[in-house]
């Protein structure tokens, strides 16, 4: 009978931590320009690995429910004109009929700078899904990237 010491349990604990968070993690290549935990507790990250930009989401720990990548020429961006009282920026990566944006706003005249994050789905260009991110996992680095605009 093979016994297992404390060291090596932690180990063995750690190495599965760490293989179920490296299904969200950019390769060491990339950048990730957005990643949040959705309010119904799944993840969704964005990397942007110069000639693609991927898109995943799903279970933390689990295989993504969606993982693609595209060349860089078809992702787009929406960037906040300087005008008007929130702003914000967005990343769509297209799939086909569907279409998944990334987006952050903030309501730059407010005390607290509300902030709202999410992805929206869109199919043949009708929303029909917008999952909300939870504020206090949001990472964003969409402002002035370099993809066509919208």
């Amino acid at each position: 009978m093979k016994s297992y010491s404390l060291s090596s349990n932690l180990c063995l604990l750690f190495m599965v931590f760490a293989a179920s968070t490296l299904v969200y993690a950019c390769p060491p290549t990339a950048t990730r320009i957005f990643y949040c935990q959705t309010t119904n507790n799944k993840v969704v990250e964005v990397c942007d690995a110069g000639a693609q930009i991927s898109y995943r989401f799903g279970r933390l720990g689990q295989s993504p429910e969606m993982a693609l990548s595209v060349p860089r020429a078809q992702a787009t961006t929406w960037q906040w004109q300087g005008v008007g009282r929130y702003l914000s920026y967005r990343v769509t990566i297209p799939n086909g009929t569907t279409a998944y944006s990334v987006f952050f706003s903030a309501d730059r005249l407010s005390d607290n700078h509300d902030i709202d994050a999410g992805i929206n789905v869109e199919v043949n260009g009708e929303l029909v899904a917008t999952i909300p991110c939870r504020a206090d996992s949001l990472e964003q680095q969409l402002e002035g990237i370099d993809l066509r605009s919208e």
